[in-house]
């Protein structure tokens, strides 16, 4: 019956999906999360059919989950109600306004298609989550990553928003002025928002010359504490960073066996510069650096940002059918050394296999530990240690989630940092979604 619906919004037998395959593939994300199956998924091609499904879901009384490319860590896309998974990858266009800086793009563009589209003209989208995400999902989730230190994340990029509300009807957000003080600020609003006040079908976006001169570097470290105290050094010192990431020594164990690359199995900073390659160096070793190598040459730099960007899917590999959980807590720059440090004594202490890796430039990481998803015991072990964290994070000022988002997995964390504004979430919520359809169960019970 809702398949036989959807058709006539859709008229398309091969967009209106109840196969098996496509059930499966919308029914997880990379988490650790229960996959739950859609009852159909649907793949819009316009604003228009993204309106009309919605404004039938919402007279129905039918679950809809926007989907992308399915790489978010918090189980944002399971649709565990079922009903719609909306999958918006065939809305894909993109045109760049070189001469503004910016472009207007559908919200199934990925960021490597942003990428091809930008260099061209001399330009680039530099939020770089490390998954060739759609540009609709990093928005709803406030997508962040490797280069945030230097350039920020979605939130710093996004100038308007069009999105479809729960009811069918179609808002636009903010304008291609790149500064405005009309009214109260929705863009920043539906950004972070992952899908549950409304579907993002097309953004505005800032874009940035390519950096004339890049130089990456890598440095070994006696222990992750070191590594972070040299961050904190780099980045209070000034120096122009455009990266600065962590990777303890068992993730680059990880790394040397998937990508066959040949790091020392120590503590890394993996760094990139456009100046001050001496200062950097300097800082490190002060910090105890047993090397520091800089890399000039395009190729290997690509190669050393490629092992970083597939660090996941080497601990992954480690154990065939694991699956991830992902801390993500981020604590102001003069905590993380001590943050990381009690980290990696709770993870020893916890017996789970795992390994720590971050944005240390702006204080993000990650404890990723490898789960068998039907063991309770170790989904407990792995549970309580990132309440650990969070409480950690927490006490020092921070956050319970730098970058992955909500979703499923950290909403009594969001309770735990932000309870006295949870009843006002709730209300936005109720106001703009009161049938409770757009990914129900995720950021507010």
């Amino acid at each position: 019956m809702l398949r036989a619906d959807l058709l006539r919004l859709v008229p398309d037998e091969r967009r209106v999906n109840d196969g098996e395959s496509a059930l499966d593939q919308h029914a997880a994300d990379l988490s650790y999360h229960v996959p739950h199956r859609p009852d159909v998924v649907v793949y819009p091609e316009t604003t228009a059919e993204v309106s009309a499904v919605l404004a039938y879901a919402n007279d129905a009384g039918v679950p809809v989950v926007p989907f992308g490319a399915g790489t978010s860590l918090e189980g944002h896309v399971i649709p565990v109600h079922g009903g719609i998974s909306l999958d918006l990858t065939r809305m894909s266009a993109i045109a760049v306004h070189a001469a503004d800086l910016q472009c207007v793009l559908e919200a199934g563009a990925t960021r490597l298609q942003l990428e091809a589209a930008a260099g061209p003209h001399g330009l680039w989208f530099p939020v770089d989550p490390g998954a060739d995400a759609t540009l609709g999902g990093m928005a709803a989730t406030n997508a962040s990553g490797t280069t945030t230190v230097r350039y920020g994340g979605m939130r710093a990029h996004v100038l308007a928003l069009e999105v479809v509300l729960a009811d069918g009807s179609v808002v636009r957000t903010g304008s291609r002025a790149v500064k405005t003080s009309a009214g109260y600020d929705l863009t920043d609003l539906f950004v972070g928002s992952e899908g549950t006040l409304g579907v993002i079908t097309e953004l505005t976006l800032r874009l940035r010359p390519i950096p004339e001169t890049i130089v990456a570097a890598r440095a070994a470290f006696p222990s992750v504490e070191a590594a972070c105290r040299a961050a904190a050094a780099i980045i209070g010192a000034g120096v122009p960073v455009v990266r600065c990431e962590l990777i303890d020594a068992p993730s680059i164990a990880a790394l040397n066996a998937f990508k066959r690359t040949a790091f020392p199995e120590s503590p890394h900073l993996f760094l990139d510069l456009t100046a001050e390659i001496e200062t950097a160096r300097e800082l490190a070793v002060d910090e105890g650096a047993i090397g520091f190598v800089a890399e000039r040459d395009p190729t290997r730099r690509a190669q050393m940002w490629a092992a970083r960007h597939e660090s996941l899917m080497a601990s992954l590999a480690l154990v065939p059918g694991s699956k991830a959980m992902t801390t993500d807590v981020a604590v102001p720059v003069s905590e993380l050394a001590a943050a990381v440090e009690l980290a990696r004594r709770a993870l020893d202490e916890s017996g789970l296999r795992g390994g720590i890796v971050g944005h240390v430039g702006d204080g993000n990481f990650h404890v990723g530990f490898l789960l068998d998803p039907d063991d309770e015991d170790s989904i407990a072990k792995a549970e309580a240690l990132n309440a650990r964290l969070v409480e950690d994070a927490l006490a020092r000022g921070g956050t319970c989630s730098g970058e992955h988002g909500i979703g499923l997995g950290k909403i009594a964390y969001l309770a735990q940092e932000h309870g006295d504004l949870v009843p006002l979430y709730r209300g936005i919520k109720n106001l703009l979604d009161p049938a409770g359809i757009l990914n129900p169960g995720k950021v507010v019970p």
